[in-house]
């Protein structure tokens, strides 16, 4: 098969590799791809949100199947457009990616399902909502309706925080997304993610994991798109994890089907989980980042097979072959990220790091200039290792970091921390 990925971050440099073991891959690009995705495949300059360039360029290149990475693209029915031409793609139609690309969407599809979630107030104002928020007081939970690049929510542990994200949100701090607020009572517990292919009648798990949001240490200081993960999520057992599949996620996909929006694609399930019990914080309609990096060097190859299932509603006929052990990604970011940071700065020693099925480093904000490998973003270096332990796989990924030299950047030492 030719294939076309469309992203440039960590979560499409991980999809490329495992794309690459598979034997049924005949040539691999990505759209527009980064420096560490260059060394293993082609890329190519494209507007990725534009479905008609994108349909062009499968066109023009014979492509067989577009797996679409990132959420901005879904959104903007890319995938739609796909389906239309003809072509074989993997991810949801545009109205089923308002699972993630509006909080109230999604309120509403678990009202309607049943699905168990956080009580909520939907507002379009700044004054209602500061006084919903005064009514209930902290903490709480403020989240711009649309797509944030994931910073668009604010857990406030106090009364002016929360009033403070109203004013951030309402007075533009994200764009369109900040159009609507939605405001969520605030839920205690350990949080999660369950990993669910789609294929419009059939769904099949294929994995958990858990993530570090908080920039800081100890999981402190302000969100991020996430500065670490580790797969599996000891939290997420048998028994939790097939009630989440029967209490939220199979009645979330029943009531979509319901609607004439049949899911297809990844959906990945925020929960909270506290006494045995799960509950959804959100849905996101793509592989998460850095999620996907630890659910990757896991699953290998056989992902490629198991997207082209879901792609051709042929999910009831395929299994997970999984391996018994675990994997732990550490993100390395420029400092000053999530907020101011300096782009351009060179990363050095990538070269003598291992790149096998045990060890990896997948780029995402990274660009090749003169030879080098430069810093092009927040997140810039995910930091990968397998291992037969949790233990282990952190002592690998640590090792490997330890052996990047980029002073501009920084990472957290205590990813898996809540496993460990």
């Amino acid at each position: 098969m030719n294939i076309l990925i469309l992203g440039s971050g960590g979560r499409e440099h991980s999809l490329a590799w495992a794309v690459m073991q598979n034997p049924k891959c005949d040539r691999l690009i990505v759209a527009p791809g980064n420096a560490g995705i260059a060394g293993i495949a082609e890329c190519a300059a494209l507007d990725i949100e534009n479905g008609g360039a994108v349909v062009s360029f499968a066109e023009e290149n014979a492509i067989d199947f577009v797996i679409i990475g990132p959420e901005a693209p879904l959104a903007a029915g890319v995938g739609d457009r796909l389906r239309e031409a003809g072509v074989l793609v993997f991810g949801p139609s545009a109205e089923a990616a308002r699972l993630e690309a509006s909080k109230s969407f999604t309120k509403e599809i678990c009202d309607a399902s049943g699905a168990s979630t956080a009580a909520y107030a939907r507002f379009t104002e700044a004054e209602p909502a500061k006084a919903y928020i005064r009514e209930q007081g902290a903490p709480i939970v403020v989240k711009a309706d649309g797509l944030a690049a994931g910073k668009g929510v604010i857990v406030a542990m106090d009364e002016q925080t929360a009033l403070d994200a109203i004013d951030d949100m309402f007075g533009g701090a994200f764009g369109g997304a900040g159009a609507e607020v939605v405001i969520e009572e605030f839920m205690d517990g350990e949080e999660a993610s369950l990993f669910v292919l789609c294929d419009g009648e059939d769904i099949l798990s294929i994995g958990t994991a858990q993530d570090h949001k908080r920039a800081g240490e100890g999981d402190t200081g302000p969100n991020t798109g996430g500065m670490g993960a580790y797969s599996p999520a000891p939290v997420l057992s048998a028994e939790i994890e097939s009630r989440a599949m029967d209490e939220i996620v199979r009645p979330t996909i029943a009531e979509m089907k319901s609607r004439g929006m049949s899911f297809q694609g990844i959906l990945y399930a925020g929960l909270m989980i506290k006494d045995g019990q799960p509950r959804l914080v959100e849905y996101n309609v793509r592989f998460g980042d850095p999620e996907c990096q630890v659910l990757m060097m896991r699953l290998g190859a056989q992902v490629l097979d198991l997207m082209h299932a879901a792609a051709e509603g042929r999910l009831s006929e395929t299994q997970v072959a999984w391996a018994d052990d675990h994997a732990m990604t550490v993100v390395m970011a420029a400092k000053g990220y999530p907020g101011l940071y300096e782009k351009g700065s060179v990363i050095n020693g990538l070269d003598d790091l291992p790149e096998d099925s045990s060890n990896m480093v997948f780029h995402a904000g990274t660009k090749a200039v003169d030879g080098q490998v430069q810093a092009a973003g927040g997140r810039v270096l995910n930091v990968t290792a397998r291992g037969d332990t949790l233990q282990k796989a952190r002592d690998r990924a640590y090792a490997m970091v330890d052996d990047v030299d980029w002073p501009e950047g920084f990472f957290r030492r205590d990813i898996g921390w809540r496993a460990l």
